[in-house]
């Protein structure tokens, strides 16, 4: 059974270009290896040609997931989110309590979660805690350290 996964335009065009790359340039690219270690001789006895098969193998695999991923990609539509209440792709400013430092991420889904850019995933337990909640809200969120408390500072869309 699939799984939907939702993606901004920005992912759902990376996983786009990935797959393209993969189709265009990476499977022609390992025939070509596989060709040529074929002329080198001995099938049975070359370990170059034993490598690019496998190496075609796995980049067989990775082509097939993505397509299935991007078969079951779906587009969020930004115009119908709400502003008042921390949603996906909103843009959220939060205070910790305990140390008061401030701190701006963007939910986003799971797959296109990069902490280095300020993106975190909605389903992290930071993200799963701020859900649904509004300006001046506090979300105490468990982790594995304990109990954080960040009071929701400022919510907004790009």
């Amino acid at each position: 059974m699939s799984t939907v996964s939702y993606y901004t335009a920005e992912g759902l065009k990376k996983l786009k270009e990935e797959l393209d790359y993969l189709k265009n340039v990476a499977r022609p690219k390992a025939s070509a290896d596989i060709a040529e270690a074929r002329d080198k001789g001995d099938l049975s006895e070359n370990a170059e040609y034993d490598a690019a098969k496998e190496a075609q193998g796995m980049l067989e695999m990775r082509i097939a997931k993505l397509e299935e991923i991007h078969s079951n990609a779906r587009l969020i539509d930004e115009s119908h989110l709400d502003t008042s209440k921390v949603l996906v792709l909103s843009n959220v400013k939060i205070k910790n309590q305990t140390n008061g430092m401030e701190m701006k991420y963007t939910l986003v889904a799971e797959s296109e979660a990069d902490l280095k850019t300020g993106k975190i995933s909605v389903t992290s337990p930071i993200g799963k805690g701020l859900l649904g909640k509004s300006v001046g809200e506090v979300a105490e969120i468990i982790v594995p350290n304990g109990t954080l408390k960040f009071e929701i500072l400022e919510i907004s869309r790009d």
